[in-house]
């Protein structure tokens, strides 16, 4: 499928989203029910590992090709000094990325995956979305086109990543726009901000919402006005992982966010994804709640850059491994109980 080009073509991708590999699903289910140990010994590995089969198409499927995309994008709310960093961090710490010298660069070398960083126009911000919408529809459209060319069409799993200074705030009015609430329920300390600051976010987020209350009603549009390109980016390559049945590990608050518009926009087009972690943003665990997506891992984390989705392919690793290597018991000549 060729990239859309607009976001007509987005939302009509959505409509025909493909589903798991059914005769996949059940012949790794019951590969899962002889392997030999206990049935359920292994937990939620043996979830995760029937899940990743689905998606791949395969009984006995391999993990080999992992990647890694960090979006970065700068935001115009940003200068409302909603973060304890200036703004020139972002484009400082994509220095970083391509250097080698992030804490995801050292994580997808553990486990062993690609990492490819694509920075969106960081010398022209987004709007300040107090003010008037983030984005126009050309430059949403672009954003999410950077995304979904960024997926490696022969990787066999994704993770999106981030950085952008002021992006926890956009992410809490997408979330509070998407799902309502007052916006103390979602805005968190991101970089570090003091209790002057998460107030100051807070009222950010209000002043967001009231301006763009008449569009909150689509998804898109919350994405377009209260987003930012790399949110946009995060979007457009997880639904090309689902165009692609690449499975994906959502990340942080961030990117919860930006998956939850496609989510919002069509029931279950988040099916090929799973929660690496739930991090210590204030609103990130109520996101996964509303997502139905219980977290792989729950350390503290609050990095973004894809760094708790990278730790929690460590552990899906794990499970495929132990699902393809394994013996049956028949294979093992061991006489189940």
């Amino acid at each position: 499928m060729e990239c859309p080009a607009d976001m007509q073509g987005f939302r009509a991708v959505l409509e025909t989203l493909p589903e798991p590999d059914a005769a996949a699903l059940a012949a790794a289910t019951t590969r899962n029910g002889q392997l030999t140990k206990p049935p359920g010994a292994l937990g939620r590995l043996e979830d995760l590992a029937v899940w990743y089969a689905g998606w791949r198409g395969a009984a006995r499927p391999r993990l080999d090709r992992p990647q890694v995309v960090v979006f970065a994008g700068n935001h115009g709310v940003a200068a409302r000094g909603v973060s304890a960093f200036p703004a020139d961090v972002t484009a400082q710490m994509v220095a970083n990325f391509q250097a080698g010298g992030a804490a995801i660069n050292q994580l997808a070398q553990a486990f062993g995956a690609r990492i490819d960083v694509r920075a969106l126009d960081l010398e022209r911000p987004t709007q300040d979305f107090t003010a008037g919408p983030a984005m126009s529809d050309t430059e949403l459209v672009a954003a999410m086109r950077a995304g979904w060319d960024a997926v490696d069409r022969e990787g066999d799993l994704l993770i999106a990543g981030e950085m952008g200074i002021g992006n926890t705030t956009a992410a809490a009015a997408i979330a509070a726009g998407l799902f309502g609430g007052p916006a103390e329920d979602w805005v968190g300390r991101g970089t570090g901000v003091d209790d002057d600051g998460l107030a100051l976010k807070a009222q950010v987020v209000r002043d967001g919402l009231a301006y763009h209350l008449d569009a909150l009603g689509d998804a898109f549009e919350v994405l377009r006005r209260l987003g930012g390109r790399e949110l946009a980016a995060m979007a457009g390559a997880i639904l090309r992982a689902r165009v692609l049945r690449v499975p994906v590990i959502l990340d942080g608050f961030i990117c919860c966010a930006a998956a939850a518009v496609l989510e919002r926009s069509a029931a279950g087009a988040l099916d090929h994804c799973v929660a690496g972690h739930r991090s210590a943003e204030a609103g990130h665990g109520r996101l996964l709640e509303r997502l139905g997506k219980p977290p792989i891992l729950a350390l503290e984390l609050r990095l973004g850059e894809g760094s708790g989705a990278a730790v929690a392919l460590g552990v899906l690793k794990a499970a495929v491994a132990c699902h393809s290597g394994m013996a049956t018991f028949a294979e093992a000549g061991v006489v189940a109980g």
